[in-house]
């Protein structure tokens, strides 16, 4: 499907950026909001995005110009990767949390998590193939996406995480994710295409991920 690619990078962005919002910064809010305001939980959203910015405008510095953007776009891939591998962990992070809750709660959030984990698996692959990564590489981001949550679920037999704490890394997580989707899936997805049907792609995308939380946290 790689003639396809920009209609499934459209609906990435819109569901990576569905994800920041209707479910990492309602959630942040929910955990952090109540000690520190909504107004310090979108700070360090608005902090994320700026660190993620910085991250990958140096990898333009550290590589330089007579390098050329295949490294670049490389690096770009392995940031957007392992960001996403390790919000994946931080979900199993969360299931067991939830787990010590009581068994229905941990079942509720498992079931979220698989749900918009699979969206992050797609996202993963993307982001590598995307920026001149092989389908080898791609593959291994991928088996490390999948594998993070159940490391983030084994963790927690060892810690616990105040719910403050985690809200403000929930926070952060949501500015490197609209990020991610705003400023590299959704201009790429428009790169040399039709923008109408990419647009249409990119709500698709917020609305799925949109109703999957929904029907999740019912």
């Amino acid at each position: 499907m790689k003639d396809r690619l920009h209609l499934i990078l459209g609906f990435s962005a819109g569901a990576i950026i569905a994800v920041a919002f209707f479910d990492l910064l309602p959630e942040a809010i929910e955990l952090a909001g109540k000690e520190h305001g909504v107004a310090f939980v979108t700070s360090l959203v608005a902090l994320g995005f700026m660190l993620y910015m910085i991250l990958d405008r140096s990898v333009v510095l550290h590589t330089g110009a007579d390098e050329g953007m295949g490294d670049h776009q490389r690096q770009r891939g392995r940031f957007g990767a392992g960001s996403l591998s390790i919000h994946s962990f931080l979900d199993g992070v969360a299931i067991g949390l939830a787990f010590q809750v009581s068994a229905a709660v941990g079942a509720v959030v498992t079931i979220a998590v698989l749900v918009h984990d699979f969206s992050d698996g797609i996202n993963t692959v993307n982001l590598v193939l995307k920026n001149a990564g092989t389908r080898k590489e791609a593959w291994r981001w991928l088996l490390l996406d999948a594998t993070a949550p159940v490391l983030g679920v084994w963790s927690t037999l060892f810690f616990t995480l105040p719910e403050i704490w985690l809200g403000q890394v929930l926070a952060l997580f949501c500015g490197f994710f609209l990020y991610i989707g705003a400023s590299d899936l959704l201009p790429e997805s428009y790169h040399s295409h039709p923008t109408k049907l990419s647009t249409v792609m990119t709500l698709l995308g917020a609305a799925v991920l949109y109703a999957v939380i929904q029907l999740a946290g019912n």
